[in-house]
């Protein structure tokens, strides 16, 4: 998955308590950098329709698509190795489903993490899993060495099954809650990764309650769902009808925000809005799309293949292999600082004179394939909706960016909503009076389906 306060997400980047990590000049790996392993590569037991990676398992014909033994005793070697002057690791696991591999593989992981773990270095197990293979055989072991476990759901059952489907095209939200709950029986720590996309980008506020009044979910990361057309004969940068609208991108953020920030600040943690008050406070960027430059965070395939980023995994982005070069050089390559200073040097105009850069830094380089205003390339899809939101948050994100730097408490913004007189001016400076702003209730309009 890193924050103001926050707990890792497994797409996020960085360790509990030191901060992101950042690249290092001179062909020197980070001390600290991230790797996202896919032990199963693009293999998944479900067929989400809007699942970026399984076309991936076009890059490897014939593959057997599962992470040896030694594989991943050479990675993990590796890895401890790159991390010898860091007090903080982080192992990673995603896919495809990387529970495919199996309960004895990942007992075979935490044991040969152990047998490399410095005394007084901390470990950071995390996974990524859409639950439905989890039993509380599972749970347990995830449990025992305290893995921090993210839950992929998009909402209540009508939102979750529309595009999360299993390979007969049946519906997944039964088989997900129930490995939620063995989660949830024996204590493990989970986090809920949400997709935006077409069919739940209007009802932000049903998919943030449903997480908070019903699955009592305290922290969330909400990923927008772009997706280009890449037929024959499609339009330049089209993208498809699965795809989130950048305008109800930022509606939906606004709509969650609005909420937490009157009652769930310091009880919810949506990693969106722990990032952009880290932005507020003039701390590191706490996920990798909104830092000003990105290279610390690379994929590994199941066969050793070092990608620079779980979303350009291609061949024009394939560092090498552990197999034949060692992670720390692959990720202090030149050709992977290139790619992460790309991030910022290639900015249009218009995101340079931005007033909200500083929060946003234009996102993910995937998404950057509009034209701007007046025509240069390299515009975010998404500028629109990640504009609206920075420039609604400001004022409230000010007032506890004020706190936190006065050693104070970011939860004091709600007491200070609520204080607010009904008739008098709204504490986030929008100008309008607290009962037509932030002492609004939020209601969703209706969604006709």
């Amino acid at each position: 998955m890193t924050g103001v306060p926050v707990r890792l997400l497994p797409t996020e980047v960085g360790c509990r308590g030191e901060g992101p990590a950042t690249a290092s000049p001179g062909g020197r790996a980070p001390d600290r950098f991230h790797v996202l392993a896919k032990p199963t590569g693009a293999i998944c037991n479900l067929d989400c329709a809007y699942c970026f990676f399984l076309s991936k398992e076009a890059l490897y014909p014939g593959g057997r698509f599962r992470m040896t033994d030694e594989l991943l005793e050479r990675y993990l070697d590796q890895l401890f190795e790159a991390h010898a002057r860091s007090r903080h690791v982080t192992v990673a696991w995603q896919g495809g489903e990387p529970t495919l591999m199996g309960v004895d593989f990942f007992r075979r992981v935490m044991a040969a993490v152990e047998r490399r773990r410095r005394p007084g270095q901390v470990v950071e197990h995390t996974i990524q899993t859409n639950a439905t293979l989890l039993t509380d055989e599972w749970a347990a072991l995830f449990a025992r060495h305290d893995v921090l476990v993210g839950v992929s759901i998009d909402g209540p059952p009508e939102v979750h099954d529309h595009y999360r489907r299993d390979k007969r095209g049946g519906p997944t939200f039964e088989r997900v809650l129930r490995g939620l709950g063995h989660l949830r029986r024996h204590g493990v720590r989970t986090n809920v990764l949400c997709t935006v996309h077409a069919a739940n980008q209007d009802r932000g506020l049903r998919v943030y309650r449903y997480f908070r009044d019903d699955l009592g979910v305290e922290f969330v990361q909400f990923i927008p769902i772009v997706e280009r057309r890449d037929e024959p004969g499609a339009p330049p940068r089209a993208v498809t009808e699965r795809s989130v609208d950048p305008a109800a991108w930022g509606r939906f953020l606004i709509a969650v925000f609005d909420e937490w920030v009157r009652r769930d600040v310091g009880e919810v943690f949506v990693s969106e809005f722990d990032a952009a008050l880290a932005s507020w406070v003039g701390a590191p960027a706490s996920l990798c799309i909104f830092a000003e430059t990105c290279g610390v965070a690379v994929a590994l395939e199941h066969n050793g293949d070092v990608y620079s980023c779980d979303h350009f995994v291609d061949p024009d982005h394939l560092l090498g292999n552990i197999t034949t070069g060692h992670l720390a050089e692959l990720v202090g390559s030149g050709a992977q600082r290139r790619f992460g200073a790309a991030k910022r040097d290639t900015l249009p105009g218009y995101c340079l004179e931005c007033p909200v850069r500083f929060a946003c830094n234009g996102e993910c380089p995937k998404n950057r394939f509009v034209l701007t205003p007046d025509g240069e390339e390299g515009l975010n899809y998404l500028c629109a909706g990640y504009r609206a939101f920075f420039t609604h948050v400001d004022g409230l994100m000010r007032r506890m960016a004020e706190l936190v730097r006065a050693g104070r408490s970011a939860t004091e913004v709600m007491a200070l909503l609520a204080r607010a007189s009904r008739n008098g001016p709204c504490p986030c400076g929008s100008g309008r009076k607290a009962k037509a702003c932030h002492q609004r209730i939020p209601v969703e309009p209706t969604v006709v389906d």
